[in-house]
């Protein structure tokens, strides 16, 4: 009687497997100006505008007395200092003491935070025409190119846009 033939062991190889290789992705195509800021030409977008808080202004009546106050919270001297504003650089962002109190006073609701944007006088259209916002500080140049502008919301809450430079 013949021997049965022994089954021949199957071993796995360590070579790594081949990869496929990677594929090219097409290029992207261009955007029409101002489609970054959700301003497609002709219709309102849900691309955001407001691109990350610059500035928190803070109306005062007396500029001296609300610069040393600052001045000790913060642990340095103004950037910025002259009777009109006074200008604080906190890791990037400002903290801005404004004495012209035309616009809002002091108190609860005396802060307005400002939004950075692209092109103010765009986005400060679309809050106000298309979702409901009221002007309340229509966008201006304030000096080396920075132009601001202020709106209320639709509850009346203020917004504050800045166009840096």
């Amino acid at each position: 009687m013949a021997k049965p033939k022994a089954k021949a062991k199957v071993t796995k190889s360590k070579a790594p497997a081949k990869k496929a290789p990677a594929r090219k992705s097409a290029p992207k195509a261009k955007q029409p100006a101002g489609a970054s800021m959700g301003l497609e030409m002709g219709h309102t977008a849900l691309l955001p505008v407001l691109t990350g808080i610059r500035s928190v202004i803070i109306k005062v009546p007396d500029l001296a007395a609300a610069k040393k106050f600052y001045q000790s919270a913060v642990g340095k001297p103004p950037y910025f200092d002259q009777p009109f504003y006074v200008g604080f650089d906190i890791d990037g962002q400002e903290l801005g003491l404004d004495p012209d109190l035309s616009t809002a006073k002091p108190g609860p609701g005396g802060a307005v935070a400002f939004w950075k944007v692209v092109d103010i006088f765009a986005v400060f259209d679309r809050l106000t025409k298309d979702l409901g916002g009221k002007a309340v500080d229509e966008p201006h140049d304030v000096g080396g190119g920075i132009k601001v502008g202020t709106l209320a919301d639709p509850f009346g809450n203020l917004l504050g846009l800045i166009q840096m430079a």
